[in-house]
């Protein structure tokens, strides 16, 4: 069972397989899409264990010469010590500018592995091979790369398209429920910000979603993928559209980076943002109380956070949020809902209001 989509970016286009057993063909496949025969795997130490041997045998087997490297997961890792270590490996193993890098894990990986792949040499071909709900609906679609700061995340990054994303849903079967529910976030944004039949089917189908059903889940995560990748077709560097995809974001990462990446996932943090940016929206008559309230009550049925800690202010989280890289001139970009299926762009929304919102989701 495989789907196979394109982030069509001339050049830089490249494939997205969506299937199971996909892994066990990974030889295969970066025959077809790469050229290469050094081949450098980087991945989480838990990836390390249950994963990443197979994709190293069946790479071993087809005549690769392979080499691992295993860092500790979680956003912590998403750092300047982190990065350094991954290329001083690189230049270890002799890799040259026709190797290959290949990302095994969630978006922490995704994203670190993407940014090293970046600058090693100026530039070398990498390939994504999510793990994680997360990752396969949005993080390893679409090219972006960073590291965290401690004032703020992903302030450190690049734009950097991989050859190939390679998603194989067998491997969420090792996800504990809690991370399910988090990547789930993401399908769910992107039904709000354009795609009302994706929304629809979360909203069926959420037990089976959560027990893993097969079908459901390739039809769910090719539908958010080509949303994805219909958006990146059209503004691949970020300039405006692509922004529609921070739905939640700008708060949410405020919320990670006040509370130093290690409290929340990444997906609860955009569901507490997502609540705010629709509570937001109602509060300037842009969005309906039946369509907050519909958004409101997916998120809590997938059990997923809808509030801000108590232990942080609505200026404190305010503040934080004009260190996001959607700050313009002093100028706040925020992505409001106006309906389930669109969104609009606003940097008017002055900081009382946005202050008030947040205030109304404690």
């Amino acid at each position: 069972m495989m789907k196979t989509l394109e982030v069509s970016l001339k050049e830089n286009s490249y494939p997205l397989l969506v299937g199971t057993g996909l892994i066990d063909r990974i030889g295969f496949f970066l025959n077809k899409y790469t050229e290469t025969e050094k081949v450098f795997i980087v991945c989480d130490s838990v990836v390390n264990q249950h994963i990443t041997p197979i994709v190293k045998q069946n790479l071993v087997s087809n005549g690769y010469d392979v080499t691992v490297l295993a860092i500790p997961g979680g956003e912590e890792s998403k750092s300047i010590a982190q990065i350094s270590r991954v290329l001083d490996a690189l230049i270890d193993s002799h890799l040259d500018r026709r190797s290959l890098l290949i990302a095994i894990g969630g978006g922490v990986i995704g994203d670190l592995s993407g940014f090293a792949a970046s600058i090693f040499m100026r530039g070398i071909a990498y390939v994504q091979i999510p793990t994680t709900l997360q990752a396969q609906v949005d993080a390893s679609v679409g090219g972006k790369t960073a590291i965290n700061h401690p004032k703020g995340k992903n302030l450190i990054g690049t734009f950097h398209q991989p050859k190939l994303v390679l998603i194989d849903i067998d491997t969420l079967d090792t996800l504990p429920e809690r991370d399910i529910k988090a990547g789930l976030i993401e399908v769910i944004k992107m039904g709000v910000i354009r795609d009302t039949y994706l929304f629809e089917m979360v909203e069926e189908n959420l037990d089976a979603i959560l027990n893993l059903d097969v079908e459901i889940l390739i039809e769910m995560i090719s539908s958010a993928c080509a949303n994805k990748a219909d958006i990146v077709a059209k503004d691949e560097k970020e300039s405006h559209l692509r922004m529609v995809l921070n739905y939640g974001h700008t708060f949410g990462h405020a919320l990670e980076s006040l509370t130093e990446y290690n409290r929340y996932r990444h997906g609860e943090a955009v569901s507490i943002g997502m609540n705010c940016a629709a509570k937001l929206a109602v509060n300037l008559d842009m969005l309906s109380e039946k369509d907050y309230h519909r958004q409101r009550l997916l998120l809590e049925r997938a059990d997923l956070p809808l509030n801000f800690p108590s232990d942080l202010s609505p200026e404190t989280i305010c503040k934080s949020m004009y260190l996001d890289k959607k700050t313009f001139g002093g100028k706040l970009h925020v992505i409001l809902p106006t309906r389930i299926g669109e969104v609009v762009i606003r940097d008017d929304v002055t900081d009382e209001k946005i202050i008030h919102a947040i205030s109304e989701c404690y």
